[in-house]
């Protein structure tokens, strides 16, 4: 995993994986940018209000003034949800546009040997992506309670999109060159390094600057990643199959 994440910053200089890096992330900051100019200071008044109610209640102390920092806490949830929201923007439109060229980059450098048996598809990526998005949802849902736990509320989002983010660009990584069961073979064995890499997206997302550019950078390494494990799996031998010599 780590040597994945080190191919993806020393390919990340190329143009074509420069221009990725931009265009995508401009293009979800315009979306939400545009919905948070609309709708944050109304948004944000509103969750100050309940969570003003709530506090009170709780604390039995309703001659106190909790406004601000009801407030306060009512922006930090309105941040906890933005940079995810316009990462994973990015990240979708990344998988429908850009991935292709991401792999055909890595796979020519890299494993140009590796043959391609276009396991995935258009229409798979598309719902993958879906079944990410309501994976979210679930997860967001099922969440809900541990919000009320003030240490969790940085790592709940960052989790959650963690496995959004695997789930997505998994699928797209391994689509033109895996077929169906080699890529569910894979996926099976290595889970954890790709939430992993998943976790690290969400992470470096919170990050000023870099986290314009780390779909970009995790998409490469997973890419690497993958299409490694994928040539592995093909040259290993097949278990029962006996080897003659002569």
């Amino acid at each position: 995993m780590t040597r994945s994440l080190m191919y993806a910053l020393m390919n990340a200089l190329h143009p074509r994986m420069l221009w990725l890096m931009v265009w995508p992330m401009l293009a979800a900051l315009l979306v939400w940018g545009t919905v948070a100019l609309v709708f944050w200071m109304r948004v944000a008044s509103w969750i100050a209000g309940h969570l003003r109610g709530w506090i009170e209640s709780s604390l039995l102390a309703v001659t106190l003034n909790y406004a601000d920092a009801a407030s306060l806490i009512a922006h930090a949830l309105l941040v906890l949800f933005f940079v995810p929201a316009v990462v994973l923007t990015a990240l979708l439109i990344l998988g429908a546009f850009g991935m292709p060229v991401m792999v055909a980059h890595v796979a020519g450098r890299s494993y140009p040997a590796l043959a391609r048996r276009r396991g995935g598809s258009l229409a798979g990526g598309v719902w993958n992506s879906v079944l990410a998005l309501l994976g979210m949802v679930a997860l967001g849902l099922a969440s809900v309670p541990l919000w009320l736990l003030p240490p969790l509320w940085p790592l709940i989002p960052v989790a959650i999109l963690g496995w959004v983010n695997q789930q997505v660009l998994r699928y797209d990584a391994l689509a033109e060159h895996a077929d169906p069961g080699e890529m569910r073979v894979l996926f099976r064995a290595h889970r954890g390094a790709l939430y992993g890499l998943g976790f690290a997206l969400a992470l470096l997302a919170y990050v000023p600057v870099v986290g314009l550019f780390a779909p970009v950078i995790v998409g490469l390494a997973f890419i690497d990643y993958l299409l490694g494990k994928l040539a592995a799996l093909r040259a290993a031998p097949i278990e029962g199959k006996a080897t003659t010599v002569g």
